[in-house]
C-alpha cells in the first residue's frame, strides 16, 4: 500500500459533499478501493496485467484469488477463488456490480482476521436485525427488495450455499445485483458479509454517486469527508497488522515441529 495510492484516496474524497445513503443494499457500489486497499495493506498483490481492465489480486499465500472484472454485464463484476488446502475444500463466491464496496470489503476483512472462535449464523444476524425469515429459511430485508437463501441437503448440513438477490420492488425480475456463496465458504465469512448488509448504519455517498435506485433514502450527511478518509486508513493498518500476525504464527507454527524433531535425542543402536 503506498503513500501515492492513499492520496489519491484522499484527493477523490477531500472535496465531496456526503449523504448518508440507505438502506445499504440499495446504496450502490460506492468507492471499490474499500476492497482493493484492503487486500493491499494485508500484503496481496496485482497478478493482472496492469494495462487491462480486469484486476486480480492474489494473497501472499496463493491461496486466495480476487478478480474485479467491470462491464462483465449481469454476472458477476467480482469473484474470490479459494484452493482447497489439507483440512478444507476449494470454493468461490461472487458478486454484482451494485454490491456496495463496504460490505464486500467485510467479507475480504473477514479473510484477513482470524476466524471468531464462536459466531452466529447469518440467518441468526438476519433475525436478530428484523429481517422477515419464512418457513423456507430464507430471509427478506423489510423494505422486501433483498432475499438471502440458504442452500443445503438438509437443514442440518454446515456445508451450504447462500445467496443474495436484490430486486426494483417495482419491477420483481429485475435483479439489481446478487451474491452468491459456494458451499464450502467458511459461514464466519457469510456472516461477516450479511452482518455488514443488515447493519441499519446509512453508507455514506458522494452527491453524484450511483445508488442501486433513484428512490433510494438521502440526507446530508453529518460524517465529513476528513472523517471518511481517517477511518479508511485507521483500518488499512488495522488490516495490515492483522495480516503481520497471522504471518508470524503461521512461521512459528511451522517451525515448531522441525525445532522438536531436532531437540529429541539421537536413537540408541
Amino acid at each position: 500500500m503506498s503513500d501515492q495510492q492513499l492520496a489519491q484516496f484522499a484527493r477523490t474524497h477531500e472535496w465531496r459533499i456526503l449523504f448518508d445513503a440507505g438502506p445499504r443494499h440499495l446504496a450502490g457500489p460506492g468507492d471499490a478501493r474499500h476492497v482493493t486497499h484492503g487486500l493491499a495493506a494485508a500484503g496481496w498483490k496485482r497478478t493482472s496485467d496492469p494495462l487491462s481492465t480486469q484486476l486480480v489480486l492474489t494473497s501472499p499465500d496463493y491461496r486466495y484469488r480476487l478478480d474485479f472484472t467491470p462491464g462483465n454485464g449481469m454476472l458477476a463484476w467480482w469473484r474470490l477463488w479459494a484452493e482447497a488446502t489439507e483440512t478444507e475444500r476449494s470454493w468461490a463466491a461472487g458478486f454484482g456490480e451494485l454490491v456496495p464496496a463496504e460490505i464486500l470489503g467485510a467479507f475480504t476483512d473477514a479473510l484477513i482476521a482470524p476466524p471468531p472462535q464462536r459466531h452466529s449464523t447469518p440467518l441468526d444476524v438476519l433475525d436478530a436485525a428484523g429481517w422477515l425469515i419464512d418457513a423456507r429459511g430464507a430471509a427478506s430485508s423489510p423494505d422486501a427488495t433483498c432475499r438471502i437463501e440458504r442452500h443445503a441437503d438438509r437443514p442440518d448440513d454446515p456445508r451450504a450455499a447462500w445467496h443474495v438477490e436484490v430486486c426494483d420492488p417495482d419491477r420483481p425480475r429485475s435483479r439489481l445485483w446478487h451474491a452468491h456463496f459456494d458451499t464450502g465458504t467458511p459461514v464466519h465469512l457469510v456472516t461477516a458479509f450479511v452482518t455488514a448488509l443488515a447493519d441499519p448504519a446509512p453508507l455514506q455517498r458522494g452527491m453524484y454517486d450511483r445508488t442501486a435506485l433513484p428512490s433510494v433514502t438521502q440526507q446530508r450527511s453529518t460524517v465529513t469527508p476528513e472523517q471518511i478518509i481517517e477511518a479508511h486508513k485507521t483500518r488499512l493498518n488495522s488490516l495490515h497488522a492483522l495480516a503481520r500476525a497471522a504471518r508470524r504464527h503461521s512461521t512459528t507454527a511451522a517451525a515448531a515441529p522441525a525445532s522438536s524433531a531436532a531437540a529429541r535425542p539421537a536413537a540408541r543402536r
